[in-house]
């Protein structure tokens, strides 16, 4: 049986890269797949390359009039959601003294703001024993230069994780984070030097490769992460860690 089978999921920022890879891997362990982006045409684009059993939502997951629509149609469409992915995130390479408001007030919005109200306004479709996934980073642990706007707009998603745990364990709801290292994404693309720069900073030489964040979402989506709640899981090659 697949791990997935017959599973509703919602995947919020989809239309590329780790969650896009994430979206590919439910639907082929059996899980109906819901994914948002921000453009049409990306988000066209990632339903043709899933293919079957999923939902393109166009909506910004910082605007919480498009968290509504974006509910209203998983209830109308399919009553219920067993996993919520909230993978959507910006993140600005600015030196400190650069930082501008409106800078801060984008990453914030959606790495922060947005990510809290999409799980709140999920909250009555998720099953009892459903499982919340939250992209994180290892910026919130490290003190990466030009990245500290970045790396606190994600560092309350841990806070958010082991809150949550306590107030929705009633319910069996599970809640995790995934803290991605340096993910071989669309944003490297061109950039060798810095690739190279990254690779030799972590400890198992290479960059991350998107489908090895989705097989971590699906293990933390399925049974088999029964017992595993309020807690973040670091897939960064041992960048963070060592």
């Amino acid at each position: 049986m697949k791990k997935l089978e017959n599973k509703v999921a919602v995947i919020t920022g989809a239309t590329s890269g780790m969650a896009l890879a994430t979206a590919k891997l439910f639907v082929e362990e059996g899980a109906y797949v819901f994914i948002t982006g921000r453009r049409q045409k990306e988000l066209d684009e990632a339903v043709a390359a899933i293919g079957s059993n999923v939902t393109g939502f166009l909506g910004d997951s910082a605007n919480l009039s498009d968290l509504d629509r974006l509910f209203e149609t998983v209830k109308r469409e399919k009553e219920h959601i067993d996993v919520l992915y909230a993978s959507a995130g910006v993140a600005d390479f600015v030196p400190f003294g650069e930082v501008s408001e409106e800078s801060f007030d984008k990453q914030f919005n959606l790495n922060a703001k947005g990510t809290f109200f999409t799980v709140q306004k999920a909250l009555p479709l998720l099953r009892d024993h459903a499982s919340i996934i939250m992209t994180g980073t290892i910026a919130a642990r490290k003190g990466m230069p030009n990245l500290s706007v970045y790396g606190a707009s994600k560092a309350g998603l841990l806070t958010y994780a082991k809150a949550w745990t306590n107030e929705l364990k009633s319910r069996g709801i599970r809640i995790n984070v995934i803290s991605p290292g340096p993910i071989e994404t669309a944003a490297f693309e061109g950039k060798d030097d810095m690739k190279k720069h990254m690779a030799s900073l972590i400890p198992m030489g290479r960059m991350g490769q998107s489908e090895e964040i989705a097989t971590t979402a699906l293990f933390l989506a399925s049974a088999d992460s029964s017992f595993i709640t309020g807690s973040e899981i670091c897939v960064d090659g041992g960048m963070a860690q060592v």
